[in-house]
């Protein structure tokens, strides 16, 4: 085991303002850490979060808790799995022996549950980010915000394997006080962020550079924060190892968010994910040779209908899929 590890601090368990911070000196951490050069991130500390009444964070939109000191950041991805970027994401992670926070969407997580899984396996955080992404939760009913919401978990923690993290994150960061609610009385902590890597806008060669440049200028001038990329950009797969490398350059230390208790599911969702999960494997039970993962290129925030699906082939570019009325053949509503 490197020495870096040895001389890690083992800090007992302090909790603030709903939140435990901890050290990576456990024994499940130490035994699974592997062994890092002093030109790594690593992780600098850990923080235990307790969901209890669904706390806030991400100073962004909420002002409830700020745990993170100057040059700390938090490392963050919304919308995937997408294998070909998540896979290349998790290499540069690993590269730098330090751990992120995923915000998966359900429906891409039924698409690659082993992709879910290898996200988990290499000790990243899981979290959830709906069913669908098809909505900013801020402009529709509280009963399809639940829909949304419940769906979603079910769906992850089905591809997964095991209970998820209770951490969830609002599509284009719209939430409403019905849905805020609900994640009070089911225990779950929202997530807001402090630094937009705006990679989705960030296209063509230029695009990492652009990626690169956004993350490094926000966090030289607010010195912290919980930062937002997004898994299925190809600018975010390839900026990722040069913002890592610049992380490590100008000093700032990443802190891994964990939960303090698992998530939970409700019955009634976990049925209509198994049903989903079914279709699914008899699509590709009629291609085998052609295995899919679904995508959706994100729109434009101020639209109430954020995604429209798209069949992928590894080797292919996007082509059209038919619609899916999701209300009717999901929600049955």
């Amino acid at each position: 085991m490197g020495n870096w590890l040895k001389s890690w601090p083992r800090l007992a368990v302090v909790c603030v303002a709903g939140l435990a911070v901890v050290s990576l000196g456990s024994r499940e951490a130490l035994n699974s850490a592997p062994t890092c050069g002093p030109n790594t991130l690593g992780v600098s500390r850990t923080v235990e979060i307790d969901t209890k009444g669904g706390p806030r964070y991400g100073l962004m939109q909420y002002k409830d808790h700020d745990f993170l000191a100057d040059g700390e950041v938090v490392l963050t991805f919304d919308d995937g799995p997408l294998r070909r970027h998540t896979q290349a994401i998790l290499n540069a992670l690993e590269s730098h022996c330090t751990k992120a926070t995923f915000f998966m969407v359900g429906t891409m997580a039924l698409s690659d549950s082993a992709m879910v899984r290898e996200v988990a396996l290499r000790g990243h955080t899981v979290g959830s980010h709906t069913w669908s992404h098809r909505y900013q939760l801020g402009r529709v009913t509280p009963q399809r915000a639940t829909q949304e919401i419940e769906l979603g978990i079910s769906a992850i923690q089905l591809a997964l394997g095991e209970p998820l993290s209770p951490f969830f994150r609002f599509p284009f960061l719209s939430d409403q006080k019905a849905a805020m609610g609900h994640l009070s009385e089911r225990n779950i902590a929202a997530f807001s962020i402090d630094v937009d890597s705006l990679d989705y806008r960030s296209k063509g060669a230029g695009g990492a550079d652009a990626v690169y440049r956004r993350v490094m200028n926000d966090l030289a001038g607010r010195k912290k924060g919980i930062l937002l990329f997004h898994d299925i950009q190809a600018s975010t797969a390839a900026a990722l190892p040069r913002i890592l490398d610049g992380l490590k350059a100008k000093g700032f230390k990443v802190v891994h968010i964990v939960s303090k208790a698992k998530g939970t599911t409700v019955g009634e969702y976990d049925v209509m994910a198994e049903k989903e999960a079914g279709r699914r494997r008899a699509v590709v039970a009629a291609a085998p040779l052609a295995p899919r993962a679904v995508t959706w290129p994100l729109a434009n925030p101020a639209t109430t209908q954020g995604w429209a699906p798209t069949a992928v082939s590894p080797a292919k570019e996007p082509v059209a899929a038919p619609e899916l009325d999701w209300r009717r053949d999901v929600f049955g509503n």
